[in-house]
């Protein structure tokens, strides 16, 4: 993603100073990033940290390490924000953890292990999740190791296929989501699955006439993190983006401002690294076309 998302200058041009200037803005005192309430917070501080490296702009690396040694080997950190202190080290241009800490962020990720071999925000969860599994794969590439048991997470993705040919993340349901579809195929294809052509189809259909992609078959209007996640997932399948490259271009320009970030959606009206990061992997890949 991160690859993808340095080409994002290309179609910013002279605003890319601004989406940094925005970004460096989002840095506390104490090095974290800030949420949508100002507070420090490790998912946000991914967001951030790769927006940057996105933008080549510099980071206050000394700053945030402080801050992620500030959670030791996440011991009292939830899922979530346990595989995001694993990114944030990745993001940093330093030594990787120690060999001690790597091993505990390992060991502690393990304990989201599903019953069905995937992962999930609660331990010894019977099911895993598309976003679980998607989480714990990166985390393991984060920290350099190879996933224990790769079978059991396809075969946890494979059983969380929607009855539309999409996927979901729970088993059985009628209809998928975007983001857990582009989870699930972007899964597969880096562990050497197959991926039916299908899926792409599916994709595609859920991209509004005037850009932008929709969550769900249902929403009302798109967002940028499945506008993102799709074009990302569709990338990656070598589905042709050329169709709808200038209605997504002009949906991700509706959610820029002078601000130097990017709106989720339209009925959006705060601004964040999350989104900001999304806009510039979204331009990206619309870059390429």
């Amino acid at each position: 993603m991160l690859q993808v998302a340095r080409l994002a200058p290309k179609l910013l041009g002279d605003s890319t100073g601004l989406v940094a200037d925005f970004l460096h803005r989002q840095i506390n005192t104490d090095g974290g990033f800030k949420d949508r309430a100002g507070q420090s917070d490790l998912y946000y501080t991914v967001f951030g940290l790769e927006a940057l490296l996105a933008l080549q702009a510099a980071i206050p690396a000394p700053l945030v390490e402080n801050y992620l040694h500030s959670f030791g080997a996440g011991e009292s950190l939830d899922f979530v924000h346990l595989t995001c202190l694993a990114r944030c080290w990745a993001n940093l241009p330093v030594s990787p953890p120690q060999p001690d800490l790597r091993q505990a962020l390992l060991n502690r990720i393990e304990l989201f292990r599903s019953l069905d071999g995937g992962y999930d925000a609660t331990p010894q969860s019977p099911q895993g999740t598309s976003y679980g599994c998607f989480l714990a794969l990166g985390a393991y590439q984060d920290l350099q190791a190879s996933l224990p048991n790769s079978k059991g997470l396809i075969q946890c993705l494979r059983s969380l296929e929607s009855r539309d040919g999409a996927f979901a993340n729970q088993p059985g349901l009628q209809g998928g989501t975007t983001p857990a579809t582009a989870a699930a195929a972007t899964l597969l294809r880096c562990l050497g699955e197959p991926v039916d052509s299908a899926v792409g189809d599916w994709l595609l259909a859920r991209c509004h006439d005037e850009g932008g992609f929709f969550a769900v078959r249902s929403a009302p209007i798109p967002d940028l993190l499945s506008t993102a996640t799709a074009l990302h997932a569709l990338a990656g399948m070598q589905v042709s983006l050329e169709r709808i490259k200038e209605p997504c271009l002009d949906f991700v320009d509706t959610l820029w401002t002078s601000q130097g970030g990017f709106y989720g959606n339209w009925a959006d009206d705060a601004l964040d690294c999350e989104y900001t990061y999304y806009g510039l992997l979204a331009l990206g890949h619309l870059s390429l076309w």
